[in-house]
């Protein structure tokens, strides 16, 4: 009884618990957190620091004492503690300025197409650990249908290709279902490895992530542009280990990504390969939807057309597409109902 009361006073939230980033949909002020899945934990007290940006911006700062934890890994979890203490951090924080002093939200979670029941168990687990009185798991390329405003309720095949921080996932849906999928460890973090690799090889120099991923946004691309573009790439020379600066332009870096962004389009293909024909019939008429941070990668889209020959897509802010869609399932209990995995969780109220 006292659970519902405090059900009835908290705000369900969408959750996207990205490896790069966690967003929050909150039913009334729609997304109300959008940070990096980061903590910084003090090893000598076991207390955490800080999470999300605050904790991105100590990174490679730290001294040895204060440990920077990312706590998801191709989208589940590979600290169960720390994941739960940043759970309840954004949990509490979207319920600061409401009435309610122990919040306990009904949760839409997205998660990976591959996730086995530990994982997934592991997410509800965490989830209800940190105040959450429901937990409902559905698969993220199912969300982000929904968040680009796609039919998933309709008979019509729809393909959407979710590239996040650590796993890339494509998935042709009909009918609320998945009917094929690939799975891949690809995405925009392995892209940010592809560039601190081909610094080291090409140039002796040793890139921080964050610088990596910086050069990856502002001039990585998939395929030529127009007009060439570069900027100052600054690291340490592994030769004299002294601070070094050089210019990269858009090419090279297109040549380090060159290998990420073909295995993409490589499963892409493989997963039409195995399409129903009815379904791949209506992908040719209404074209292939990115989703994920990956698809801001400029020319990716023109490429996949390219080679696949379709209609390809990006979703109007497609960052936000997963948890938009977790969003919108709070108004849909009856869709929500129909398209949750089933529970992990023994004797969990779901």
């Amino acid at each position: 009884m006292f659970g519902k009361l405090l059900g009835h006073l908290s705000k369900d939230l969408g959750i996207d618990l990205g490896t790069s980033n966690t967003l929050v949909y909150s039913k009334d002020g729609g997304i109300v957190i959008n940070e990096p899945s980061i903590v910084a934990v003090n090893t000598r007290t076991d207390q955490i620091l800080s999470v999300g940006k605050d904790a991105k911006d100590m990174l490679g700062k730290t001294p040895p004492h204060i440990q920077i934890t990312k706590p998801l890994s191709k989208g589940v979890i590979s600290d169960f503690e720390v994941t739960e203490k940043m759970l309840k951090y954004f949990i509490d924080k979207v319920h600061t300025e409401s009435f309610t002093f122990v919040p306990r939200p009904t949760i839409v979670i997205g998660v990976p197409l591959e996730t086995t029941e530990v994982e997934r168990k592991a997410i509800e687990d965490a989830a209800l650990s940190a105040g959450a009185r429901k937990v409902h798991l559905v698969e993220n390329p199912m969300l982000a249908a929904l968040g680009a405003r796609l039919p998933l309720s309709e008979s019509v095949g729809m393909m959407i290709v979710d590239i996040g921080g650590g796993t890339t996932e494509i998935a042709v849906m009909s009918l609320a279902g998945v009917v094929t999928w690939k799975s891949l460890d690809i995405a925009g973090e392995e892209m940010n490895k592809n560039i601190i690799q081909y610094a080291r090889d090409q140039f002796n120099l040793l890139l921080g992530e964050r610088i990596a991923e910086r050069i990856k946004m502002r001039i990585g691309t998939a395929i030529e542009q127009d007009a060439p573009m570069e900027m100052e790439m600054r690291g340490r020379d592994l030769l004299t280990g002294l601070p070094k600066e050089i210019m990269v332009n858009d090419t090279q870096i297109r040549d380090a990504l060159q290998r990420s962004v073909r295995t993409i389009i490589d499963n892409v293909k493989a997963t039409l390969e195995t399409t129903p024909p009815e379904l791949v019939a209506d992908i040719y008429e209404r074209g292939i939807v990115l989703t994920g941070g990956g698809a801001l990668l400029r020319g990716l889209d023109v490429l996949i057309s390219r080679q696949a020959a379709i209609p390809v897509r990006v979703a109007e802010d497609p960052l936000t597409c997963v948890v938009r869609g977790a969003g919108l399932l709070l108004d849909n209990r009856e869709l929500l109902a129909d398209i949750t995995l089933p529970s992990a969780t023994e004797g969990s109220i779901v």
